[in-house]
Order: C-alpha cells, then sequence, then structure tokens
C-alpha cells in the first residue's frame, strides 16, 4: 500500500502561484588559486613560463655549459655551430652561446630595474601632479619638456655625460621612462579625485595624504602594473640598441647588444653572430609583452569574459 505525501494547497479566491522565473544571470565560476587563474588567462601562463625560463637561465648560466664568456681564443674564430660550440663563435674566438647565456642576465637587470624604477618615480609625480592642482602645471611642464625628446635620443644624450656601465645604463633609461608613467598616473588621478568617496572623504577632514594613500593610489596600481611590463620590454630594446652604436655597456660585459654589433660586419658570411643573440632578445620581449597584455586583460573588468 502507498501512502502519497503531497499535499494540496488551497488558495484563497483571487490568489495564484507565480510560475519559476527562467536564470537571467549566467552562473558564478569560482576561481581556485594561482592555478585557476592561469587556465583562466593563458597569455599570462605564456608569458610568465617563458619569463620564468629566461630568468634561470640568467641565474644558473655558469651550470649550463658555459665557459668564461671573456675568454679569447684567436684560433678559434668565427667557428659555426657544432657540438662543441653551440652558437658557434664570433671574430675573437669568444663562445657565442657562453656570451648569449650570460647577456641574459644584463638585459633582465636592466629591463626589471627599469620598470621598477620608472614605476616608483612615475607614480610618486603622477600622485602629486593629479591631485595637487597647484603642482599640476609645474611638474607636467616639466615632464612635458621630457617626453619631447625621443627616449632614445635622451638615453644617449644622458649615457654621452657618464662612463659606460650597468649602472649608468639603468639611470639613463629610466629618465627617459618616467614621462610615460607620470602621463598614466596623472589620467588615472584626474578621474578618481572627482569620485563621491573622495569628496566625502575631503569633507570629513581627512587630510591630502591620507586621501592619496588610502583613495588614491589603491586604484592606480592596476594600470601601474600593466605599464611597467611595457616599460620592461621597452628598457630592454634600448639597451640593446645602446650598446648596439657603442653608447652601452662597456665591451668587456657580454650584452646581447655587444654581440650583434661585433657581429654585423660578418653578417653576410656568418649570421649567426647575430641571430643568436637576436633570437633571445625578440623571445625575452615577446615573453613580457605577453605578460602585459595577459595582465591588462585580468586586471580590466571590462574585458573580463567571466566573473
Amino acid at each position: 500500500m502507498t501512502v502519497s505525501t503531497t499535499r494540496t494547497v488551497t488558495l484563497p479566491p483571487g490568489l495564484v502561484i507565480a510560475p519559476q522565473l527562467p536564470d537571467l544571470l549566467r552562473p558564478v565560476k569560482i576561481r581556485r588559486g594561482v592555478l585557476g587563474f592561469l587556465r583562466g588567462h593563458p597569455t599570462v601562463a605564456i608569458g610568465s613560463a617563458l619569463l620564468l625560463c629566461l630568468v634561470l637561465v640568467a641565474i644558473f648560466a655558469p651550470y649550463l655549459g658555459t665557459v668564461d664568456p671573456t675568454a679569447l681564443a684567436p684560433a678559434k674564430r668565427t667557428r659555426a655551430p657544432s657540438a662543441d660550440f653551440w652558437f658557434g663563435t664570433d671574430m675573437l674566438g669568444r663562445d657565442i652561446y657562453s656570451r648569449v647565456l650570460y647577456g641574459t642576465r644584463v638585459s633582465l637587470t636592466v629591463g626589471l630595474s627599469v620598470a621598477v624604477l620608472a614605476s616608483l618615480a612615475g607614480l610618486a609625480v603622477g600622485l602629486v601632479s593629479g591631485f595637487v592642482r597647484w603642482a599640476d602645471g609645474i611638474l607636467m611642464r616639466f615632464i612635458d619638456g621630457l617626453m619631447s625628446i625621443p627616449p632614445i635620443l635622451l638615453a644617449v644624450a644622458l649615457m654621452a655625460l657618464t662612463r659606460g656601465s650597468v649602472g649608468n645604463v639603468i639611470l639613463a633609461i629610466t629618465v627617459a621612462e618616467i614621462p610615460r608613467v607620470t602621463r598614466l598616473v596623472r589620467g588615472v588621478v584626474l578621474s578618481l579625485r572627482e569620485q563621491p568617496y573622495v569628496d566625502a572623504a575631503t569633507a570629513s577632514g581627512t587630510r591630502t595624504p591620507m586621501i592619496i594613500m588610502r583613495h588614491i593610489l589603491p586604484n592606480t596600481l592596476a594600470p601601474m602594473l600593466v605599464q611597467a611590463t611595457y616599460i620592461c620590454a621597452s628598457a630592454m630594446i634600448v639597451e640593446s640598441i645602446l650598446s648596439f652604436i657603442g653608447a652601452g655597456t662597456p665591451p668587456t660585459i657580454p650584452s646581447w647588444g655587444n654581440i650583434m654589433a661585433e657581429g654585423r660586419a660578418l653578417w653576410q658570411v656568418k649570421p649567426f653572430i647575430v641571430f643568436f643573440p637576436a633570437a633571445f632578445l625578440s623571445v625575452t620581449v615577446l615573453a613580457v609583452n605577453l605578460l602585459g597584455d595577459g595582465l591588462r586583460d585580468a586586471l580590466d573588468p571590462r574585458m573580463a569574459k567571466s566573473l
């Protein structure tokens, strides 16, 4: 014998049960840590993987079958790539494989250092210029003057006043890249300072430095982080250009620009001297740009594909 548990509800006259509404919103996907973030943004994953490999190459260069990158061997000059010399040798008999791997240290050091220093300096100037109205005219006229000079020419001019070294290259490129960050941060701050929560903080008597640190600064970090990746890539290219024309790192320090400059005279007969450092430079810049594009898509809510 089966007992039915279904109850019949009797409604008062004039009342009916409304039908169930369809789901209008897509189900929310819960992100599961770093791996979930990388799965949702493959561009970030690819760029990060390439950049991590290059960082490991730079750190462990002495343990990757390299020799002294400055050791001269005139009897072995311009050797083609082989089992003994994987990337061949240059005009002075130096191992190109070792020089390219050690040159990774120079390029990554310059790129990351310039990105950090230019971002911090540009952030400070952009915050003050964008929020303090009376300082905006003074600071931005100086920034406009720097932006009127092409970055590569400004870096060459600054290097002409100093001696060639990695530190001076970082300083010269940083000065040339600060205006880009300053312009970006200033534009973000100009839109943020008109928000109601900033007006409320000002009306409640909050001091300007506290408003900048608590309400303005956190909202500028995401676009500045994306801009820092592009500055890193640009700094590595500028460093290679400076070294290529003889205005960057000294010849005693192996860098991709130096290697390409020394091999340009033999490009038609020994193209491998230029090819390998150029390939490493292209892959490094590609990795940084992929990381920047992925972070832009991930941090911009308008470009997010899912919640």
